[in-house]
């Protein structure tokens, strides 16, 4: 009951934002508050493994990709279309990824994976700099660390793996101050709301992996 009423509530106030600002009175964009809207709800349902987290993924990365854009965030705004692919790609593994075909479970990155992943992250941290220099992009050093290390955290969340949660945490810290620079203090403030979901998150994913691993004991 308590969970019904949580979501009526958020999706009554997401309707009135909404309208509000297709009423003018808020001075945010439609598709900055649409993208404001799907991304608060993608990430709580990627909270509690809910597996609508990816169609309303899908349509955040679509709004944000407009947004950033916009802002001239260029490599933000090509991220959200790797995103868009990669969240196709989530919401197949999670419902098929496990044994069997069976629903995928939270579990650890395994330590060479995580290396790997790491690595090239690095790595495309270099190219997507030298990219956005050509190009005359914002905050060119940012931008592309948190484009390249967020795709590192979306790719170990489609494994369901609980470190997704450290990479967030860490991206959500560094996008707030980047993105009210450029005057999009509405997704600042979606950041915000990320990084106190991605601390829950952690918390959450930690404990039910726990929960899996430890052992039974039988009377």
């Amino acid at each position: 009951m308590k969970s019904a009423t949580l979501y009526g509530l958020a999706a009554l106030a997401s309707a009135v934002l909404l309208g509000l600002s297709l009423s003018g009175r808020i001075p945010m964009g439609w598709t900055e508050v649409v993208a404001f809207i799907t991304g608060a709800w993608c990430v709580w349902l990627t909270v509690k493994e809910n597996i609508w987290n990816w169609p309303i993924g899908l349509a955040n990365a679509t709004f944000s990709g407009i947004v950033y854009f916009q802002a001239r965030l260029f490599a933000d705004s090509v991220l959200q279309g790797v995103y868009f692919v990669v969240g196709l790609f989530g919401w197949y593994w999670w419902l098929f990824g496990g044994q069997n075909r069976t629903e995928l479970r939270v579990k650890r990155a395994p330590a060479r994976e995580l290396d790997v992943t790491i690595a090239i992250g690095a790595v495309s941290t270099f190219a997507i700099y030298k990219l956005l220099m050509h190009f005359n992009g914002a905050a060119p050093v940012v931008d592309a660390v948190l484009t390249s290390f967020s795709l590192v955290a979306q790719y170990l969340l489609t494994r369901k793996y609980v470190e997704n949660w450290m990479f967030w945490i860490a991206v959500d810290i560094v996008y707030i101050p980047l993105l009210a620079s450029r005057g999009l203090y509405l997704m600042a403030g979606l950041y915000a709301v990320f990084l106190v979901l991605a601390i829950l998150g952690l918390q959450e994913w930690t404990s039910k992996y726990d929960e899996q691993t430890s052992p039974r004991v039988s009377f």
